[in-house]
């Protein structure tokens, strides 16, 4: 698809919603909905310089496909609390105090109004395998799409074949609206603004907070999940007590703190004891899909595989995954990401059959949501071919791949 094509989508009145796109055609699961260069995108600073700078040289439209000009975004600057409005009212003094482009001024009013814009608009941009945030861009067509918790379409940041950043401050990053599932003609097009591995609780209150609506979609309004989010242990159709529940929950809380604080010290022994005291505690208390768990699953899997003991990983990988699977749309790109961790970690522990089949079904996911060019799936295709590799060496003869991976572990043991 040309970036910038919108042929698939219009522009409608979504109600309570305010503006809404929807689809003008049927499409089909992991189809490219539209592309969008960013209308500016920056290192982190000045994001609003350079939307302003952009406005000047090219006016608020970038191109003929952008549906509607960056200042007619929401901004919601009179939704904001009071502490926040004074923030708000230093940053626009600090600004106009800083900004010097020409001769050309403008109001504090619609400073603030800009800084509102990237508040609620900004999309987060990551370097080309998704591992760590680098910076923030606007995107005007994607800013008119809204919120679901259980969307019909994801986001990816996807770089292609472009030069990743063409000067200091702007990027030639694109995002990629993708259809998790058939869309109908005339349907409208939803993403997730938040991380649907929270209660709906407090996914109604991060939304309110962050983008000020209150979100009525199902799995709000029916608490879809909340049970598995909260879940005790079943151990042989004997569950635990409300009050045990309760009390391994709010220690599970305590350890996760402290488990926090020594990662980001770098004492990975000692997270590695926090996690294990932890998942001890929650043993026969707590199911695999209570949040607390999951948690404790992810950063005890993650400790073990940077200590490369991968046969402990794989069994906490292998949870996680199965704890995201009950959790996540199937087409979920955490789910994608969670089932490719578990892959991997089976496959450096000598499992190989399992590792390929979970690199299989990652691949498949991340085939929809992130698309064949993107830099994590072109890895994971180099992974689903060398495992294929290996497991036919594996039925041909377990000694001989045994022996052979053992000499490889050895080898890089030594470099390492």
């Amino acid at each position: 698809m040309t970036v910038g094509n919108m042929e698939s989508v219009e522009l409608f009145d979504a109600g309570e919603k305010g503006r809404g796109l929807r689809a003008t055609k049927e499409l089909s699961t992991g189809e490219v909905v539209f592309a969008e260069p960013s209308f500016s995108a920056v290192v982190f600073d000045s994001l609003a310089a350079r939307v302003l700078w952009r406005i000047h040289k090219d006016t608020s439209v970038a191109s003929d496909s952008q549906l509607v000009s960056v200042d007619q975004l929401e901004d919601h600057v009179a939704d904001l609390p009071q502490e926040d409005l004074k923030r708000l009212q230093t940053d626009v003094h600090s600004f106009q105090e800083y900004w010097s482009y020409g001769r050309k001024r403008h109001s504090d009013d619609y400073i603030s109004h800009i800084f509102g814009i990237i508040k609620c608009n900004g999309f987060t941009l990551s370097d080309q395998r998704g591992l760590q945030a680098v910076g923030v861009g606007l995107f005007p067509n994607l800013c008119l799409i809204n919120h679901d918790c259980w969307p019909n379409c994801t986001v990816i940041l996807n770089h292609g074949n472009q030069a990743a950043v063409t000067s200091a401050l702007h990027s030639q990053r694109r995002i990629e609206l993708r259809s998790l599932g058939r869309i109908s003609e005339g349907e409208e097009l939803t993403v997730s603004y938040v991380d649907f591995l929270n209660l709906s609780a407090d996914r109604q209150k991060k939304l309110k907070e962050t983008f000020h609506f209150e979100c009525t979609c199902s799995h709000c309004r029916q608490h879809i999940s909340d049970d598995l989010m909260t879940a005790a242990a079943d151990s042989e159709g004997s569950k635990p007590s409300a009050e045990k529940v309760k009390e391994v929950t709010a220690f599970s809380k305590e350890c996760l703190e402290k488990i926090e604080m020594s990662r980001i010290e770098g004492q990975y022994h000692e997270v590695l004891k926090l996690c294990l005291e932890c998942l001890e505690k929650q043993e026969n208390v707590l199911a695999d899909t209570h949040l607390s768990k999951l948690r404790v699953l992810s950063v005890c899997s993650e400790v073990l595989s940077y200590m490369q003991l991968f046969s402990e990983a794989a069994d906490y990988a292998r949870r996680m995954m199965e704890a995201y699977t009950k959790l996540y749309h199937s087409n979920n790109a955490q789910l994608g990401m969670a089932t490719m961790r578990a892959g991997v970690t089976h496959w450096h522990a000598g499992q190989i059959e399992v590792g390929h089949g979970l690199i299989c079904k990652a691949y498949g996911i991340l085939m929809v949501t992130h698309g064949p060019n993107h830099a994590i799936t072109k890895d994971l295709e180099s992974m689903r071919m060398q495992t294929e590799e290996e497991l036919k060496m594996f039925k041909q003869d377990e000694k001989v791949y045994h022996k052979m991976r053992d000499a490889a572990l050895k080898k890089q043991q030594q470099l390492g």
